[in-house]
Formats: C-alpha cells, sequence, structure tokens
C-alpha cells in the first residue's frame, strides 16, 4: 500500500513552483484537485455538509496532515460536518481501526486520538500488541475492561468492516484522502500543497453548499419545455 510518498517528497522541493502556478493561477479543478464519485456514497450528517477524512493512525501523512487539518477543521460553520474514518486496506490496519471506535465508545476519542498519532509515530510504541496497547490505555485514565470490551466485540469489528468499504467504495488506494458531500474527493496527491488542498475543500464545500440550496435544488427539479 502506498502513501502518495512521491508526491509528498517532490512538495518539499518544489512548493514555491507549485504554489505559484496552482494558488495564484488556476481555479479548482475537478480532475486535477478533485474528482467527483461516479457513484455518491451515504452520509452521516443530515442535511448537514458532511467532510469525510479517510486515516490510518501509523500513516506518517496523516500524522503530518494532522495539525493543520484540525485547525481547519475547527473554523468549519456550523453547516459543515467533520467526519473520521480509519480506512483498512490490509489486515495489519485493522487494530488501529478497532482502537479507533473503542476510544469512541468509552468516550475517550476527543481526549486520546492524537496521542495514538503521538504512540505510533513518535514514541513508537507497537498498539498494533494488546499486550502493549491495553495497560497502555490503563495509563490514560481510561477504563481498562471497558475499553477491551469494545475493542473485541462483534460491534466494533462491524464499524471497522463498514469504514473499510466506504474507503473501498470511493476508490482511493491510500491515505489521507478527504471526501465532501459523499460526491467529491480530494487529497494532497492531487493538490500537491497542503495550502491547495484547503483551498480546494474550501471550494467543494461552498460547490455542496450550494447544491444544497433551495433555489438550485427548485432549478434542477424543474421541466423542461419541449417544443412541438
Amino acid at each position: 500500500m502506498r502513501f502518495y510518498v512521491l508526491p509528498f517528497l517532490a512538495a518539499l522541493f518544489i512548493t514555491p513552483f507549485v504554489q505559484a502556478k496552482t494558488t495564484d493561477l488556476q481555479p479548482i479543478t475537478e480532475g486535477q484537485d478533485y474528482t467527483v464519485l461516479k457513484v455518491s456514497q451515504p452520509v452521516e450528517a443530515g442535511n448537514k455538509i458532511e467532510v469525510v477524512e479517510f486515516f490510518w493512525y501509523r500513516c506518517p501523512h496523516c500524522n503530518l496532515l494532522r495539525p493543520a487539518f484540525e485547525a481547519w477543521a475547527k473554523k468549519q460553520p456550523k453547516d459543515v460536518q467533520i467526519r473520521y474514518v480509519p480506512a483498512v486496506f490490509r489486515d495489519d490496519w485493522l487494530p488501529a481501526a478497532k482502537i479507533f471506535y473503542a476510544l469512541q465508545d468509552v468516550g475517550a476519542l476527543d481526549k486520546l486520538h492524537g496521542k495514538v498519532f503521538d504512540a505510533y509515530h513518535v514514541e513508537h510504541i507497537n498498539l498494533n500488541d494488546e499486550a502493549v496497547l491495553f495497560p497502555w490505555i490503563e495509563k490514560q485514565g481510561v477504563n481498562r475492561a471497558q475499553f477491551e470490551a469494545s475493542y473485541k466485540s462483534f460491534s466494533t469489528q462491524s464499524r471497522a468492516m463498514k469504514g473499510a468499504q466506504l474507503a473501498r467504495d470511493t476508490g482511493i488506494n491510500g491515505v489521507p484522502a478527504l471526501m465532501v458531500d459523499g460526491k467529491y474527493i480530494t487529497s494532497q496527491s492531487q493538490t500537491i500543497t497542503e495550502e491547495r488542498l484547503f483551498e480546494s475543500l474550501d471550494y467543494l464545500i461552498q460547490k455542496a453548499r450550494q447544491e444544497h440550496s433551495p433555489k438550485t435544488s427548485k432549478a434542477r427539479a424543474k421541466p423542461v419545455a419541449r417544443h412541438k
């Protein structure tokens, strides 16, 4: 499984040129900055605009994007809802997905989401190993028995598989990737720069907002006049 290493390294060396080319001169473009899904995916945000981040706790690029994405997410208006979905492209991705859902169940996700990233990438702790994971969870002040029960539950396994299927249905083959309103996919492998990625997200949210508006819906529903 590739994690868009080459585009990321390229961005380090050609950022000034790429930023001038994409940000200053070119509009956000379908096929370049984002793709339209052939089949729209289900959303859980109701009437709100949902932004899904597909991620893996052990992905270095997800870890690098995290601070900027979280800062961006905090600035979003009330009609935008952020949802995180752990992708599972291989069997060894499953433990990290189960950690996410188990933390969600015990009410510790907000507290420990960033710490799980740090455990893998900064402290180099192998949380895939249950003999390491459960004592680590306990040290974070989380009820170990409750977490362990959720981690090993059929419900958690099912949610992990459901998230994995959603990631596959979008056609993505790497993370981090972002889906807007169940219709649009973007990633830094497409936009090249982080700045352009967030510009693309803002554009897609506005596009979705217009599509949600009653005027737009009525215009689409209006019958086309036919000449006899």
